[in-house]
């Protein structure tokens, strides 16, 4: 069975690595020379972003932006199952419903980086068959966990758990200024290992996320709560931040 992987980025790649022993994998990239050399990580094959090969399976690995665009381009040389690991979950779905009515489809999303994989991979599994078992089966056999979920359910998690998060840890490395080691404290150090974690990363996929589920917004607005706080106020916040927890005094 062949795989063509639309999009020779790190999460096309991560695919085409976990699922490389099972199925025939080829890349199709707007940068040829960057789908020939996530070809040769995985002894696979290229052809043209823009032909009209099939295959039994495709999996989109594209920008948030591109994905109604990609679903409506590539959907027909799916035979069999159209997957896809965008990261965001109810335009692809919607997208490939309407594109790829008769066909297998799994939308899948990756919980982490590759460099930390395996891990929890969020699935819409909302046509069934054998490929997208057989794809799901593969991941599982790598050590991750696969979770079904709903594309709203996934969605509206984003906000917080990517979109509200790096918002948050990128306005404090905005914020914070260098200080001595020894003035380092347990929180300030862990924040400081995020920052660095989050800023290691690609820039347009932080900046997509934002875009894509809007946390900013939310995070700026409950710093102005903060900021604002009476000495009540605050409390009350302090304990509403810890979902509610108060210590025993």
């Amino acid at each position: 069975m062949d795989l063509l992987v639309v999009g020779a980025g790190e999460m096309g790649r991560w695919l085409a690595r976990v699922v490389a022993d099972d199925l025939e994998v080829t890349f199709a990239d707007v940068d040829p020379a960057v789908a020939s050399a996530a070809a040769e990580t995985v002894g696979g094959e290229t052809v043209s972003l823009d032909g009209d090969e099939r295959f039994d399976a495709v999996c989109l690995a594209v920008p948030m932006a591109a994905v109604p665009d990609a679903v409506a381009t590539h959907a027909h040389r799916a035979e069999r199952a159209l997957i896809d690991v965008t990261g965001v979950m109810c335009p692809v779905v919607a997208a490939s419903r309407s594109h790829a009515p008769e066909r297998e489809r799994l939308s899948l999303h990756p919980l982490f980086s590759p460099a930390n994989a395996p891990g929890n991979v969020a699935a819409v599994h909302d046509a069934t068959g054998p490929v997208t078992h057989r794809v799901r089966a593969t991941l599982s056999d790598a050590g991750n966990r696969v979770f079904d979920t709903t594309p709203t359910e996934h969605d509206e998690a984003m906000r917080t758990v990517q979109a509200a998060a790096h918002a948050a840890v990128l306005a404090y490395g905005l914020a914070s200024e260098p200080v001595r080691p020894e003035f380092e404290t347990p929180v300030s150090r862990r924040l400081d290992d995020l920052v660095q974690t989050v800023s290691g990363g690609t820039p347009r996929v932080y900046r997509d996320i934002q875009r894509t589920f809007d946390g900013a917004e939310r995070v700026a607005t409950a710093a102005r709560r903060v900021a604002a706080a009476d000495n009540e106020t605050f409390e009350q916040l302090y304990y509403e931040a810890g979902g509610g927890r108060q210590s025993e005094r």
